[in-house]
Protein backbone atom coordinates (compact mmCIF):
# COMPACT_ATOMS: atom_id res chain seq x y z
CA UNK A 1 0.00 0.00 0.00
CA UNK A 2 2.94 2.29 0.96
CA UNK A 3 4.27 1.49 -2.65
CA UNK A 4 1.38 3.28 -4.44
CA UNK A 5 1.08 5.72 -2.55
CA UNK A 6 4.84 6.13 -3.24
CA UNK A 7 3.71 5.94 -7.14
CA UNK A 8 1.33 8.58 -6.55
CA UNK A 9 3.82 11.07 -5.19
CA UNK A 10 6.00 10.23 -8.09
CA UNK A 11 3.38 10.85 -10.98
CA UNK A 12 2.50 14.16 -9.30
CA UNK A 13 5.76 15.35 -10.13
CA UNK A 14 5.89 14.23 -13.96
CA UNK A 15 6.14 16.84 -16.85
CA UNK A 16 3.97 16.51 -20.00
CA UNK A 17 6.39 16.01 -22.78
CA UNK A 18 3.09 15.46 -24.77
CA UNK A 19 -0.90 15.95 -25.59
CA UNK A 20 -3.12 14.61 -28.59
CA UNK A 21 -6.73 14.38 -28.87
CA UNK A 22 -8.07 11.96 -30.82
CA UNK A 23 -10.38 13.49 -33.86
CA UNK A 24 -14.02 12.70 -34.02
CA UNK A 25 -12.94 10.16 -37.15
CA UNK A 26 -10.26 8.37 -34.93
CA UNK A 27 -10.56 4.44 -35.71
CA UNK A 28 -9.79 2.36 -32.67
CA UNK A 29 -5.84 2.59 -32.74
CA UNK A 30 -3.16 0.68 -30.45
CA UNK A 31 -1.70 3.97 -28.53
CA UNK A 32 1.84 2.93 -29.44
CA UNK A 33 1.23 3.04 -33.21
CA UNK A 34 -1.15 6.29 -32.44
CA UNK A 35 2.20 7.77 -31.06
CA UNK A 36 4.14 7.08 -33.91
CA UNK A 37 2.00 8.68 -36.14
CA UNK A 38 1.72 12.21 -33.96
CA UNK A 39 5.71 11.95 -32.79
CA UNK A 40 8.30 12.57 -35.24
CA UNK A 41 11.58 10.36 -35.10
CA UNK A 42 9.66 8.14 -32.59
CA UNK A 43 10.46 4.76 -32.58
CA UNK A 44 7.75 1.55 -31.64
CA UNK A 45 10.36 0.14 -29.01
CA UNK A 46 10.59 3.82 -27.53
CA UNK A 47 6.66 4.26 -26.91
CA UNK A 48 6.43 0.52 -25.79
CA UNK A 49 9.11 1.13 -23.47
CA UNK A 50 7.35 4.31 -22.29
CA UNK A 51 3.96 2.92 -21.73
CA UNK A 52 5.84 0.13 -19.66
CA UNK A 53 7.24 2.38 -17.51
CA UNK A 54 3.86 3.99 -17.11
CA UNK A 55 4.71 7.37 -19.14
CA UNK A 56 1.68 7.14 -21.45
CA UNK A 57 -1.69 8.09 -20.14
CA UNK A 58 -5.19 8.00 -21.57
CA UNK A 59 -7.57 10.25 -20.33
CA UNK A 60 -5.14 10.87 -16.97
CA UNK A 61 -5.07 6.36 -16.88
CA UNK A 62 -1.75 4.63 -17.30
CA UNK A 63 -2.38 2.04 -20.16
CA UNK A 64 -0.19 -0.59 -21.85
CA UNK A 65 0.97 -0.14 -25.30
CA UNK A 66 -1.93 -2.62 -26.89
CA UNK A 67 -4.74 0.18 -26.09
CA UNK A 68 -7.01 1.19 -27.92
CA UNK A 69 -7.03 4.75 -28.66
CA UNK A 70 -10.59 5.91 -29.25
CA UNK A 71 -12.27 9.54 -30.79
CA UNK A 72 -11.78 12.31 -28.29
CA UNK A 73 -9.35 10.39 -25.98
CA UNK A 74 -6.82 12.41 -24.28
CA UNK A 75 -3.33 11.20 -25.17
CA UNK A 76 -0.66 12.36 -22.48
CA UNK A 77 3.36 11.29 -22.79
CA UNK A 78 4.92 12.60 -19.13
CA UNK A 79 8.52 11.87 -17.80
CA UNK A 80 10.17 12.83 -14.62
CA UNK A 81 12.34 15.94 -16.51
CA UNK A 82 11.07 18.92 -17.88
CA UNK A 83 10.80 19.17 -22.05
CA UNK A 84 14.21 20.26 -23.47
CA UNK A 85 11.73 22.76 -25.23
CA UNK A 86 10.64 24.51 -22.09
CA UNK A 87 14.91 24.94 -21.35
CA UNK A 88 15.92 27.65 -23.94
CA UNK A 89 19.07 27.96 -24.24
CA UNK A 90 20.79 31.18 -25.79
CA UNK A 91 23.24 30.16 -28.58
CA UNK A 92 25.21 32.56 -30.81
CA UNK A 93 23.80 31.84 -34.03
CA UNK A 94 24.55 33.67 -37.21
CA UNK A 95 20.83 35.39 -38.15
CA UNK A 96 20.07 37.13 -41.34
CA UNK A 97 18.22 40.53 -39.97
CA UNK A 98 16.75 42.05 -42.95
CA UNK A 99 15.10 45.10 -40.11
CA UNK A 100 15.29 45.75 -36.32
CA UNK A 101 14.27 48.47 -34.44
CA UNK A 102 13.37 49.01 -30.30
CA UNK A 103 9.85 47.04 -31.43
CA UNK A 104 10.45 44.19 -34.29
CA UNK A 105 12.55 42.01 -35.88
CA UNK A 106 12.81 40.84 -39.88
CA UNK A 107 14.85 37.57 -40.15
CA UNK A 108 15.52 35.71 -43.26
CA UNK A 109 15.38 32.00 -42.42
CA UNK A 110 17.78 29.89 -44.19
CA UNK A 111 16.17 26.63 -45.10
CA UNK A 112 17.16 23.94 -42.58
CA UNK A 113 17.23 26.00 -39.62
CA UNK A 114 13.72 25.02 -37.57
CA UNK A 115 11.84 28.16 -35.97
CA UNK A 116 11.51 26.72 -31.83
CA UNK A 117 12.79 23.94 -29.94
CA UNK A 118 10.62 21.17 -30.16
CA UNK A 119 11.32 16.88 -30.37
CA UNK A 120 14.31 16.55 -31.61
CA UNK A 121 15.85 19.97 -32.15
CA UNK A 122 16.16 21.41 -29.13
CA UNK A 123 19.12 23.61 -30.09
CA UNK A 124 20.34 25.47 -33.28
CA UNK A 125 16.69 26.93 -33.90
CA UNK A 126 15.93 30.34 -34.64
CA UNK A 127 14.44 30.65 -31.10
CA UNK A 128 17.74 30.05 -29.55
CA UNK A 129 19.60 32.65 -31.42
CA UNK A 130 16.82 34.94 -31.12
CA UNK A 131 17.29 34.96 -27.35
CA UNK A 132 21.49 35.16 -27.56
CA UNK A 133 20.50 38.65 -29.78
CA UNK A 134 17.55 39.98 -28.00
CA UNK A 135 17.24 40.10 -23.99
CA UNK A 136 13.69 39.68 -22.53
CA UNK A 137 11.82 38.70 -25.75
CA UNK A 138 8.00 38.58 -24.98
CA UNK A 139 6.42 34.65 -24.69
CA UNK A 140 3.80 34.19 -26.19
CA UNK A 141 1.09 31.29 -24.82
CA UNK A 142 3.05 28.45 -26.54
CA UNK A 143 6.43 29.68 -24.34
CA UNK A 144 8.05 30.27 -27.89
CA UNK A 145 9.54 33.56 -27.45
CA UNK A 146 8.45 36.67 -29.67
CA UNK A 147 6.92 34.51 -32.49
CA UNK A 148 3.74 35.22 -33.83
CA UNK A 149 4.30 33.01 -36.91
CA UNK A 150 6.32 31.05 -38.13
CA UNK A 151 7.57 28.43 -41.16
CA UNK A 152 8.97 24.96 -42.01
CA UNK A 153 12.25 24.27 -41.22
CA UNK A 154 13.47 23.44 -44.97
CA UNK A 155 10.74 26.21 -46.01
CA UNK A 156 13.41 29.37 -46.21
CA UNK A 157 12.21 33.27 -45.95
CA UNK A 158 10.94 36.22 -43.77
CA UNK A 159 9.45 35.93 -40.32
CA UNK A 160 8.82 39.27 -38.07
CA UNK A 161 9.55 38.95 -34.50
CA UNK A 162 7.89 40.75 -31.95
CA UNK A 163 10.37 42.30 -29.12
CA UNK A 164 7.60 43.73 -26.83
CA UNK A 165 4.34 42.36 -25.16
CA UNK A 166 2.79 45.37 -26.89
CA UNK A 167 4.22 44.58 -30.20
CA UNK A 168 3.40 40.70 -29.89
CA UNK A 169 0.10 41.58 -28.68
CA UNK A 170 -0.46 43.92 -31.93
CA UNK A 171 1.08 41.43 -34.86
CA UNK A 172 -0.65 38.74 -33.35
CA UNK A 173 -4.02 40.13 -33.45
CA UNK A 174 -2.86 41.28 -37.79
CA UNK A 175 -2.28 37.23 -38.66
CA UNK A 176 -5.39 36.50 -36.59
CA UNK A 177 -7.67 39.45 -38.92
CA UNK A 178 -5.56 38.39 -41.68
CA UNK A 179 -3.98 42.06 -42.73
CA UNK A 180 -0.80 40.86 -43.05
CA UNK A 181 0.34 40.20 -47.14
CA UNK A 182 2.26 37.09 -47.38
CA UNK A 183 3.53 36.03 -50.43
CA UNK A 184 5.83 32.71 -50.95
CA UNK A 185 6.97 31.24 -53.76
CA UNK A 186 7.02 27.52 -54.93
CA UNK A 187 7.64 24.91 -57.49
CA UNK A 188 5.31 22.31 -57.70
CA UNK A 189 5.43 18.99 -60.30
CA UNK A 190 2.93 19.38 -63.27
CA UNK A 191 1.74 22.27 -64.93
CA UNK A 192 -1.06 24.40 -63.81
CA UNK A 193 -3.84 24.52 -66.22
CA UNK A 194 -4.81 28.03 -64.90
CA UNK A 195 -2.87 31.28 -65.18
CA UNK A 196 -4.42 31.94 -61.49
CA UNK A 197 -6.62 30.53 -59.23
CA UNK A 198 -7.79 29.92 -55.53
CA UNK A 199 -7.51 26.91 -53.46
CA UNK A 200 -9.79 26.34 -50.85
CA UNK A 201 -10.41 23.39 -48.31
CA UNK A 202 -10.11 22.73 -44.46
CA UNK A 203 -6.79 21.74 -43.27
CA UNK A 204 -6.02 19.39 -40.42
CA UNK A 205 -3.84 16.60 -39.75
CA UNK A 206 -4.60 13.56 -41.81
CA UNK A 207 -6.35 10.58 -40.67
CA UNK A 208 -3.64 8.52 -42.66
CA UNK A 209 -0.72 9.68 -41.70
CA UNK A 210 -0.45 12.09 -38.55
CA UNK A 211 2.72 13.68 -39.74
CA UNK A 212 0.91 14.88 -42.70
CA UNK A 213 -1.88 17.74 -43.34
CA UNK A 214 -4.78 16.84 -45.59
CA UNK A 215 -7.42 19.12 -47.04
CA UNK A 216 -11.25 18.19 -45.90
CA UNK A 217 -12.98 19.87 -48.83
CA UNK A 218 -16.99 18.76 -46.88
CA UNK A 219 -15.59 20.81 -44.29
CA UNK A 220 -16.00 18.15 -41.33
CA UNK A 221 -12.65 18.32 -40.02
CA UNK A 222 -9.86 20.65 -39.97
CA UNK A 223 -9.69 24.66 -40.04
CA UNK A 224 -11.24 26.66 -42.93
CA UNK A 225 -7.69 27.77 -45.36
CA UNK A 226 -6.99 29.58 -48.60
CA UNK A 227 -4.44 30.34 -50.24
CA UNK A 228 -4.54 31.87 -54.21
CA UNK A 229 -1.53 31.36 -56.37
CA UNK A 230 -0.14 33.12 -59.46
CA UNK A 231 1.57 30.96 -62.51
CA UNK A 232 5.00 32.70 -62.69
CA UNK A 233 6.80 30.49 -64.70
CA UNK A 234 6.27 26.91 -67.04
CA UNK A 235 8.83 24.76 -67.39
CA UNK A 236 7.49 21.62 -68.98
CA UNK A 237 6.95 19.17 -65.96
CA UNK A 238 6.69 21.80 -63.57
CA UNK A 239 5.57 25.00 -62.61
CA UNK A 240 6.72 28.20 -60.79
CA UNK A 241 3.63 29.50 -58.52
CA UNK A 242 3.36 32.91 -56.15
CA UNK A 243 1.39 32.01 -53.57
CA UNK A 244 -0.57 34.39 -51.34
CA UNK A 245 -2.04 33.21 -48.06
CA UNK A 246 -4.97 34.35 -47.13
CA UNK A 247 -4.92 32.11 -43.78
CA UNK A 248 -1.68 30.52 -41.92
CA UNK A 249 -2.58 27.05 -41.62
CA UNK A 250 -0.13 24.59 -40.77
CA UNK A 251 1.83 23.32 -44.39
CA UNK A 252 -1.23 24.90 -45.73
CA UNK A 253 0.60 25.58 -49.43
CA UNK A 254 2.36 21.78 -49.08
CA UNK A 255 -1.14 20.45 -48.31
CA UNK A 256 -2.98 22.61 -50.85
CA UNK A 257 -1.48 22.03 -54.07
CA UNK A 258 -0.88 18.16 -52.86
CA UNK A 259 -4.99 18.29 -52.95
CA UNK A 260 -5.23 19.86 -56.10
CA UNK A 261 -2.78 17.27 -57.86
CA UNK A 262 0.31 19.97 -57.92
CA UNK A 263 2.57 18.08 -54.81
CA UNK A 264 5.64 20.59 -54.38
CA UNK A 265 8.86 19.69 -55.57
CA UNK A 266 11.10 17.21 -53.95
CA UNK A 267 8.91 17.54 -51.03
CA UNK A 268 9.67 14.49 -49.05
CA UNK A 269 6.72 14.37 -46.15
CA UNK A 270 4.11 14.73 -49.18
CA UNK A 271 5.65 12.48 -51.83
CA UNK A 272 7.31 15.20 -53.67
CA UNK A 273 10.58 13.43 -53.72
CA UNK A 274 8.80 11.09 -56.17
CA UNK A 275 9.19 11.58 -60.25
CA UNK A 276 5.80 12.72 -60.15
CA UNK A 277 5.67 14.09 -63.90
CA UNK A 278 7.47 13.42 -67.03
CA UNK A 279 8.76 10.32 -68.97
CA UNK A 280 10.27 6.67 -68.45
CA UNK A 281 13.89 7.90 -70.05
CA UNK A 282 16.46 6.85 -68.23
CA UNK A 283 18.80 10.63 -68.56
CA UNK A 284 15.36 12.19 -67.75
CA UNK A 285 15.01 10.15 -64.13
CA UNK A 286 18.68 10.90 -63.81
CA UNK A 287 18.11 14.63 -64.57
CA UNK A 288 15.46 15.41 -62.16
CA UNK A 289 17.49 13.03 -59.84
CA UNK A 290 20.09 16.23 -60.48
CA UNK A 291 17.47 18.58 -59.67
CA UNK A 292 16.89 16.83 -55.89
CA UNK A 293 20.81 16.69 -55.11
CA UNK A 294 20.57 20.85 -56.27
CA UNK A 295 17.20 21.46 -54.06
CA UNK A 296 17.85 18.49 -51.18
CA UNK A 297 14.04 20.26 -49.81
CA UNK A 298 10.55 21.29 -50.70
CA UNK A 299 10.66 24.18 -53.20
CA UNK A 300 9.25 26.87 -51.09
CA UNK A 301 10.44 30.18 -49.88
CA UNK A 302 8.58 33.11 -47.92
CA UNK A 303 9.34 35.67 -50.19
CA UNK A 304 7.50 38.75 -49.30
CA UNK A 305 6.38 39.81 -45.74
CA UNK A 306 3.90 43.17 -45.10
CA UNK A 307 2.42 44.11 -41.36
CA UNK A 308 1.34 47.26 -39.81
CA UNK A 309 4.09 48.34 -37.16
CA UNK A 310 2.66 48.18 -34.13
CA UNK A 311 4.02 51.40 -33.04
CA UNK A 312 4.34 53.67 -36.09
CA UNK A 313 0.77 52.33 -37.89
CA UNK A 314 2.87 52.38 -41.09
CA UNK A 315 2.38 49.64 -43.23
CA UNK A 316 5.86 47.79 -44.07
CA UNK A 317 6.80 45.60 -46.47
CA UNK A 318 9.75 43.24 -46.74
CA UNK A 319 11.39 41.11 -49.66
CA UNK A 320 13.98 38.28 -49.92
CA UNK A 321 15.94 36.64 -52.92
CA UNK A 322 14.69 33.40 -53.63
CA UNK A 323 17.91 31.12 -52.06
CA UNK A 324 20.48 29.58 -54.62
CA UNK A 325 19.38 26.09 -54.38
CA UNK A 326 15.96 27.43 -55.66
CA UNK A 327 17.41 29.94 -58.55
CA UNK A 328 20.14 27.06 -59.49
CA UNK A 329 17.28 24.37 -59.67
CA UNK A 330 15.05 26.39 -61.96
CA UNK A 331 17.73 27.19 -64.13
CA UNK A 332 18.47 23.36 -64.80
CA UNK A 333 14.54 23.64 -65.55
CA UNK A 334 14.58 26.19 -68.02
CA UNK A 335 17.75 24.46 -70.02
CA UNK A 336 15.64 21.26 -70.00
CA UNK A 337 12.55 22.95 -70.90
CA UNK A 338 14.05 24.73 -74.05
CA UNK A 339 16.04 21.88 -75.23
CA UNK A 340 12.91 19.46 -75.01
CA UNK A 341 11.07 19.22 -78.39
CA UNK A 342 7.69 17.58 -78.99
CA UNK A 343 6.86 16.99 -75.43
CA UNK A 344 3.54 16.12 -74.22
CA UNK A 345 2.60 17.25 -71.27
Amino acid sequence: MQENNSQDIENDDLYEHHRFIATAGQEPLRVDKFLMNFIENATRNKVQQAAKAGNVLVNDVVVKSNHKVKPFDVVRVVLSYPPAENLLVAEDIPLDIVYEDDTVIVVNKPAGMVVHPGHGNYSGTLVNGLIHHIENLPTNSNERPGLVHRIDKDTSGLLVVAKTEFAMAHLSKQFFDRTTERLYYALVWGNIEDDEGRIEGNIGRSLKNRLQMAVFPDGDFGKHAVTHFKVLERLTYVTLVQCKLETGRTHQIRAHFKHIGHTLFNDERYGGNDILKGTTFTKYKQFVNNCFKVLPRQALHAKTLGFTHPITGQFMQFNSEVPKDITDCLEKWRTYSENSKDVEL
